[in-house]
């Protein structure tokens, strides 16, 4: 069996001053918002996944990939990828390991 390649994506989650938190996908570009910072995660992990499978559904991925800077893995990355975290204690910055599809026939 063999294995699926891999991406990071940064994911970014900010605490709005109603209590909700919006969640964000920095190099897809996708966004979400739940009332709860667990909810804003599951939600923002859907999009992302949807925005990946439409972009290989209609054959766009590796141009969008190339274009935005999108690096396919050929292995898991290691868990312990460093990313900048603001010092903002509203605003979490976490890397997202998104396992890809294989192209689909």
């Amino acid at each position: 069996m063999s294995r699926l390649p891999y991406i990071v994506l940064t994911n970014i989650f900010e605490k709005e001053k109603d209590g909700r938190w919006t969640a964000y996908c920095e190099e897809l570009g996708t966004e979400t918002f739940a009332n709860t910072i667990e909810e804003a995660q599951d939600r923002l992990k859907e999009m992302v996944q949807l925005h990946l499978n439409t972009l290989e559904d209609v054959g766009e991925r590796e141009r969008f990939f190339k274009e935005n800077g999108i690096e396919i893995q050929t292995a898991r990355p290691p868990k312990s990828i460093s990313i900048d975290i603001p010092i903002n204690p509203h605003i979490i910055k976490q890397p997202f390991i998104q396992p890809l599809q294989h192209a689909r026939a």
